[in-house]
């Protein structure tokens, strides 16, 4: 077994054309030098040295390949201590954090904005349940933003905050003047823009059947802003969860109607989901509340 020692030289030689001035850098004794490499030889079983009198030293290839691992290694080894354990409450390493697609452009600009940890590495991945999900089982993510529906029990939740159906439209139409809150029944026979991505379009259709309604689908897409658009347009209403930092205009720069749905639209969640029982890293905690902050404040 090759000692941290046994990397740290081996990584330091090629650097050097004399043994005099590598042991001088590692603060070792020449010949102490020449016992070690000697020994990691015996190890590797070939010779990685080639050590001549008056003619200094040079490596072989397999000395050129193992001084590339051992430094390898040995700045693998310099990131992980430097990771763990964070016994000097400064915060470091890589955060995987997946994002549901329609909630992306309102999590995640205002959760990138402010993480005041510069050794924390941020990686985002957006994408539907059925892409995050296996993803956070299978240690591709530490963490994901979702919406609180349909979620398997094996996952732990922390709420980000609380939400519930509401209904866009385009202002000219006959129900974005009504005052009132609206209500399932007023819309079964409106043109529906669904947003088309489970458990989203399940949820839609659960809101109606409830009530014993069909809704009235003329268009099924898999993009929020594309909903917006289309509704702008004047070519349907749509449902979405309400959500913090949402303009009221389409992506064209149309303006666009939110009305109150009235029961049954059942209150909602945005949640942090980890998978159960795993304990969160520091660094993870901190980006979940700082995310639950930075929601709570674009209202």
């Amino acid at each position: 077994m090759y000692s941290m020692r046994h990397l740290e030289i081996m990584a330091e030689l090629p650097g050097h054309t004399t043994l005099g001035s590598a042991a001088s850098e590692l603060r070792i004794s020449e010949s102490a030098l020449s016992q070690a490499i000697t020994a990691i030889e015996r190890q590797a079983g070939e010779s990685l040295c080639l050590r001549r009198k008056a003619h200094g030293f040079s490596l072989t290839a397999s000395g050129h390949h193992f001084a590339q691992m051992a430094r390898k290694i040995l700045v693998d080894v310099g990131e992980l201590s430097a990771t763990f354990p964070q016994s000097d409450g400064k915060l470091r390493g890589p955060v995987r954090f997946g994002c549901f697609a329609s909630l992306s452009p309102h999590l995640i600009p205002a959760t990138l904005e402010g993480f005041k940890h510069p050794d924390v590495q941020l990686e985002v991945r957006v994408g539907t349940h059925a892409e995050l999900l296996p993803a956070l089982r299978n240690g591709e993510l530490d963490v994901a933003f979702v919406y609180d529906l349909s979620l398997p029990a094996d996952l732990d939740k922390q709420e980000i905050y609380r939400t519930e159906m509401h209904v866009v439209l385009h202002p000219e139409h006959r129900l974005a003047k009504l005052k009132r809150p609206l209500e399932l029944a007023d819309l079964a026979e409106e043109p529906l823009i669904m947003y088309e991505s489970e458990p989203s379009t399940d949820h839609q259709m659960q809101l109606f059947a409830s009530q014993g309604l069909t809704p009235k689908i003329v268009a099924a897409v898999p993009q929020m802003i594309l909903v917006s658009a289309m509704v702008g347009r004047g070519l349907g209403y749509g449902l979405l969860m309400r959500r913090p930092n949402n303009a009221e205009v389409s992506v064209e720069g149309r303006p666009l109607a939110f009305r109150d749905l009235k029961a049954p639209n059942y209150p909602n969640a945005v949640v942090a989901i980890t998978p159960r029982g795993v304990r969160i890293p520091a660094r993870v905690q901190a980006l979940i509340e700082h995310c639950a902050c930075a929601m709570a404040e674009s209202w």
